[in-house]
């Protein structure tokens, strides 16, 4: 891959945010063959609700711990090869999940798969931002959509190639992790040279914000609800993607491969949503997305357990295209929040999704296990109510009503 393009505010670096968002989508494909498989571990290997939840709470927290730090260090000091050798990590990993005969070897290669995606995230919004120029909210949503994009094929790969295949059938991912090396190699060397770009002009690149100025305990309060806005979304999404599947095949009498479909219609129309999210918050503003993002899935998320089988149909498509209308967004607002803090903050929040998503996953399955699953389902339903504290967010500057 050959960029001959240069770096500069206005010109954005297509290649570069095409090729990095391509990435997302390996990585996130790896990641997606652990839920997409737990049908077939519970099967094959006679794992519990509560193991499976484990498994997810071992990818989710390493991914989620270390994201961060990750961030927080690359913002001292850039590693560009850090991304091939986050997406080697992940190659090990899905190749340990492959041919695991044991409890113990599923959750190592799965802290495998963890740690590439702690190396990846933050490093990718990095590139993203880098290559963003003048279009920040196009370029995130180019990069976090390619990552939606892997996670909505996770029933795709649950229905038509792990119960065919079993779980040696993950070994086919070890073509697309060797794809994704490849192509960060070429996306570091990119990365490295605009380092050394910057440091012959001695010019640090800054994000303008349209926050209002803010003392660090109104940054930190900020930051503290669209945290826990972030933990609705990815709880409630860790519900629908990893146990929803049970759900429908209990109360609605549906295959594997069918209910999959229906969670991959969720998981496909959430990456429209992430993709369309950035570039309306540009224009419409950070707050008001992220509200919108919240408003509209909470009552339909109340009566879905209550549904006949076309309503789950209608029901999850609206919420998939809304609750996921404010992913890249709330990274870019985090990001405005702390501009001098890039990787921090795009490790933090994506950190954090994975993190809930850990936590959720552990929760729901214990849940499942004691008090059945249709009332847990009932119980999760009630969570985005918990989103209404996006309305305490700072308004962006830009976008606030006139009294």
């Amino acid at each position: 891959m050959t960029v001959n393009k240069t770096h500069s505010l206005g010109n954005p670096v297509y290649p570069i945010m095409f090729a990095i968002g391509l990435c997302h989508l390996f990585n996130d494909t790896l990641q997606a063959v652990i839920p997409a498989m737990f049908p077939v571990l519970e099967s094959e290997r006679g794992l519990t609700f509560t193991q499976l939840g484990f498994i997810a709470f071992a990818l989710n927290m390493v991914a989620s711990v270390l994201q961060p730090v990750v961030g927080y260090f690359s913002d001292k000091k850039q590693k560009p090869y850090a991304l091939p050798l986050g997406m080697t990590s992940s190659f090990i990993g899905m190749a340990g999940l492959a041919f695991a005969a044991d409890y113990w070897m599923i959750l190592v290669s799965v802290i495998f798969l963890g740690f590439g995606s702690a190396i990846f995230h933050p490093e990718g919004s990095r590139v993203s931002f880098m290559a963003a120029g003048s279009k920040r909210g196009l370029s995130q949503s180019i990069y976090q959509v390619g990552g939606n994009s892997g996670q909505a094929l996770a029933p795709l790969i649950s229905g038509f190639i792990l119960v065919p295949f079993g779980q040696k059938g993950a070994a086919w991912f070890l073509i697309v992790a060797a794809i994704g090396i490849i192509v960060l190699s070429k996306i570091s060397a990119w990365y490295k040279k605009q380092l050394e770009e910057e440091r012959l002009s001695k010019k640090k690149r800054g994000i303008v914000s349209s926050l209002p100025q803010m003392t660090k305990k109104q940054v930190g309060i900020a930051l503290g609800l669209l945290m826990m806005v972030i933990f609705v979304r990815s709880f409630y999404v860790t519900n629908i993607t990893s146990f929803y599947i049970f759900h429908l095949m209990d109360k609605y009498g549906l295959t594997i491969q069918k209910g999959q479909l229906i969670i991959f219609v969720f998981l496909a129309i959430g990456a429209v949503g992430t993709f369309f999210g950035g570039p309306m918050a540009d224009k419409l503003g950070r707050k008001n997305i992220i509200l919108l993002s919240v408003l509209v899935p909470m009552p339909l998320a109340l009566i879905l357990p209550y549904v006949p089988l076309w309503g789950v149909i209608v029901l999850l498509i609206l919420i998939g295209f809304f609750i996921m209308l404010s992913f890249s967004v709330t990274v870019v607002y985090a990001q405005e929040l702390v501009p001098s803090k890039i990787g921090t903050m795009a490790g933090l929040t994506v950190g954090l999704a994975f993190g809930m998503g850990a936590i959720g996953a552990v929760v729901i399955g214990i849940m499942m296990d004691h008090y059945g699953i249709f009332k847990t389902m009932v119980v999760i339903s009630v969570l985005p109510i918990f989103a209404l504290v996006a309305f305490a967010l700072p308004t962006d500057r830009k976008w606030k009503l006139k009294s």
